[in-house]
């Protein structure tokens, strides 16, 4: 959508390609980076700063420096997707018919990120707390 690809949206009042591809991109790459902090809470790199990190590299990671994050994080996760569970369906703009259930479909798994990183961050505490 961000790039002028139609997607089922109505884009007539957004600046498509123009400043709402810019949101969009910058979207997508904020929502990689949470994802990559997630998969921090069960890899080795979670738990000691990776060497090839400058100043930090080879130092352990404060357990609440991560398990504050990865709870407010989960808060705003479940704030944001439980409300929307019913789907898109009768949202301004919003795709119908068939193009409906399948963006219903994809974004449905969204729907385990804030539960599933309640129960990992629960996890990392466990393992590093003192």
């Amino acid at each position: 959508m961000g790039i002028g690809v139609p997607v089922g949206f109505d884009t007539t009042h957004l600046d498509v390609p123009g400043w709402f591809s810019v949101v969009c991109v910058a979207m997508s790459i904020g929502v990689e980076g949470l994802t990559l902090l997630t998969l921090g809470l069960v890899q080795p790199w979670g738990e000691v700063v990776p060497r090839w990190i400058p100043f930090l590299g080879g130092r352990r990671v404060a357990p609440l420096a991560a398990v504050i994050p990865a709870a407010l994080g989960a808060a705003v996760l479940l704030a944001l997707t439980v409300p929307n569970a019913k789907g898109f369906g009768g949202a301004q703009g919003a795709p119908t018919g068939l193009a409906l259930v399948v963006m219903d479909a994809c974004y449905a798994p969204l729907l385990l990120w804030g539960p599933l990183l309640i129960v990992v961050t629960v996890a990392y505490y466990r393992r590093r707390r003192g």
